[in-house]
């Protein structure tokens, strides 16, 4: 089936932030970030916490780790059959290999896990895509590896390409304990003058309220690995202007705030385990989401990965942003509704 051409586009308001100041291994720079919304409130309030970042020093970020995943599901004839075939693969890692390379340059298994559900046998494959966000690329891999392993395999049979196992766009807990996608940490320290004189609070009470809400308000609500105010936002926003899958903010938005007062500063952190971004494939082709990650400096000439690690420090380092605004802005009575009734009912 030829590819839909594309000659219409849903107009989203964009605007650049920043500078987003951001220090570590992947990323030392200071860069403006852009976020396409309707929620008009969220640009100054990314733009307030960048402020306060800068004038702290800057934002600590660095990539723990990078994959991508997709599970396939097969079915043998009983438990044991399953079991056996399941050791059998497992120990046979550089065939697996070879058939990956054989989808991609840049594909390389990383990984295998496997859960077994009586007769039902999951295999949860795990690969580096290069700066691809890897979507198609592993799940290329993934239809391969079936191929393969009906034929080395005869007792198994094929039930689908994707098991939910992997898992693609639904919150879940596997994503976070196994990795998927871009983790990323980000931090810095807020000295108490600047908390009091930008963000209207102090560190204690930020601190409290992550607490109080973040983590008591997520558990009371039955979160899954996840204790944030509103990483979404911020995910939607980055994603839509650099030609992101959106629905892919689902697990980005699983993620931590963490938050303690250290000699009377604040030190104030976001972890984002599953950042799915890429800067080249489907969507980065468009003009303008091509401008969008050339400015940010996600399409230089770079080793493959770096390009796509980059763009997820900066996207990081925007939720950070966004978050700690927030957070500061939920400590006070009335700022919130009022900053959206200046801002959206103008």
């Amino acid at each position: 089936m030829p590819t839909p051409e594309i000659n219409e586009f849903a107009a989203v308001p964009l605007r650049w932030v920043g500078p987003v100041k951001i220090t570590g291994p992947e990323v030392c720079d200071e860069v403006l970030v852009p976020l396409a919304t309707f929620e008009a409130p969220l640009w100054p309030s990314v733009q307030r916490g960048a402020r306060v970042a800068a004038r702290a020093g800057g934002i600590r970020a660095v990539v723990v780790d990078d994959r991508m995943t997709r599970s396939v599901l097969l079915e043998a004839p009983d438990a044991v059959t399953a079991l056996r075939i399941a050791d059998a693969v497992a120990a046979r890692p550089a065939e697996l290999q070879a058939v990956v390379a054989e989808t991609s340059r840049y594909a390389r298994l990383l990984g295998l896990h496997r859960q077994l559900v009586a007769n039902l046998l999951y295999l949860r494959f795990e690969f580096q895509t290069g700066d691809a966000a890897g979507h198609n690329m592993v799940t290329a891999a993934a239809d391969r590896l079936m191929d393969w392993l009906l034929r080395e395999y005869p007792a198994l049979r094929y039930v689908s390409i994707s098991g939910n196992y992997c898992a693609d766009k639904k919150a879940t807990a596997v994503n976070g304990i196994l990795g998927r996608g871009r983790n990323v940490i980000t931090e810095l320290t807020v000295p108490h003058k600047l908390c009091e004189r930008y963000l209207k609070t102090t560190p204690a009470r930020i601190v409290e309220l992550n607490i109080k809400k973040n983590l008591l308000g997520t558990l009371l609500a039955g979160g899954v690995r996840s204790a944030n105010a509103h990483f979404a936002n911020m995910l939607l926003a980055f994603y839509l202007a650099t030609g992101q899958d959106a629905a892919n903010i689902v697990e980005g938005s699983q993620g931590f705030v963490h938050a303690e007062v250290r000699d009377g500063d604040l030190y104030f952190s976001a972890t984002l385990p599953n950042l799915i971004v890429g800067t080249v494939g489907r969507g980065k082709e468009l003009a303008w989401t091509r401008a969008n990650l050339e400015r940010l400096g996600c399409r230089a000439d770079r080793a493959p990965g770096a390009n796509a690690r980059r763009l997820a420090v900066l996207c990081a380092a925007t939720v950070l942003c966004g978050e700690l605004s927030l957070l500061a802005a939920q400590t006070n009575p009335h700022e919130l509704m009022q900053a959206h009734l200046k801002l959206e009912r103008a």
